[in-house]
């Protein structure tokens, strides 16, 4: 299998990483066949990314359905194994952990899913969903583990009574925090939360938002925020990456990003975000993108939003993709058409 040629790695200016993603690449291969399958091409659904994550901070992740975001998050957990490259954990590579050594590493790592609905097995209490990962690395037993679900559903703000009941006597909120509980119930160091509130009502969105603020600063938590409502993401991260077609085209604070957006497809994601001031709304300019995004299994060449680009020059179609580079403190863009500062 050939890959293209990977970018550099993305520097940062502090120095306290937790997560340190090095040319990421995540293909499925697509078969073709019923009794002798053969392999005819791959799903580029990750496609080199470079990025660090800082001990303490969020950093979100947006993009469009099916840009990578959610395989990004799960190969940092290694839930997806990488085709290739990285993944530093302080000075562990996860990539190359197997068996009971990345067992123990996933203590420090978990996850926070989409759907609370499908991530709770409605068989279970929920004092047995939260003990669950308290048992399975023997943190505690007897009377203290059943102390730490109390304590655990009270830090989300759920009455410790509820650790008899079951996931469908829960709403939609309640089951979130429950998942949210169960992130917590082994003392991560890094959670993974992919979209967590997308499936809930709007009413409850914010709450759940607030909560896992509140308990960011509480338990010292770095979190990598998945998400497509980039006014979400925009409250709760410290600095957003934008992701395309498996490549993340910009990077930056978040002032920095919603000030001053540089990459073309920022500027139109932006652009569809309401503002709550009807006289703004009403005047400001949208950028409408035309075109489906383009097949991960055979990306355009050269630029890969220049197919939709409302900007593109021959450059952009013909010239190799651009160069994923600093343009000035610390914001980060791939485009032909930005100049460095």
């Amino acid at each position: 299998m050939t890959h293209p040629q990977s970018p550099p790695t993305l520097p940062h200016q502090q120095t306290d990483t937790l997560l340190k993603i090095e040319n990421l690449k995540v293909y499925f291969p697509i078969m073709q066949g019923i009794l002798l399958q053969r392999r005819t091409g791959w799903v580029k659904a990750v496609d080199g990314l470079n990025f660090t994550i800082q001990r303490g901070e969020t950093l979100g992740l947006v993009g469009e359905s099916g840009c990578g975001k959610s395989t990004t998050g799960r190969a940092i957990l290694q839930m997806e194994r990488p085709t290739e490259g990285k993944v530093h954990f302080e000075d562990q590579d996860l990539t190359t952990l197997q068996g009971e050594t990345l067992r123990q590493m996933r203590r420090r790592m978990q996850m926070i899913f989409q759907d609370p609905y499908a991530s709770l097995n409605p068989k279970m209490t929920v004092g047995n969903i939260v003990a669950e990962p308290i048992e399975v690395f023997e943190l505690a037993s007897g009377n203290a583990k059943r102390n730490r679900v109390q304590h655990l559903l009270e830090v989300v703000g759920l009455s410790p009574e509820f650790i008899h009941r079951y996931p469908h006597e829960f709403s939609g909120g309640q089951r979130q925090r429950i998942v949210i509980a169960r992130a917590l119930a082994v003392n991560p160091d890094f959670i993974v939360c992919d979209e967590p509130i997308a499936a809930l009502d709007v009413s409850i969105q914010a709450q759940v938002v607030n909560l896992m603020q509140s308990l960011q600063q509480e338990f010292g938590l770095t979190y990598l925020f998945i998400a497509h409502d980039l006014s979400v993401v925009r409250h709760i991260s410290d600095r957003i990456a934008v992701m395309y077609l498996g490549k993340i085209v910009e990077l930056a604070d978040r002032v920095s990003l919603y000030e001053n957006p540089l990459h073309p497809y920022t500027q139109a994601l932006l652009s569809a975000v309401p503002i709550p001031d009807p006289v703004v709304e009403a005047t400001r300019e949208r950028i409408v993108l035309q075109g489906d995004v383009p097949s991960p299994t055979n990306p355009p060449k050269g630029c890969r939003f220049h197919t939709r680009c409302p900007i593109a020059v021959e450059a952009c179609r013909h010239d190799p993709e651009p160069e994923f580079r600093d343009v000035g403190n610390q914001h980060y863009v791939a485009c032909h058409l930005v100049e460095s500062a």
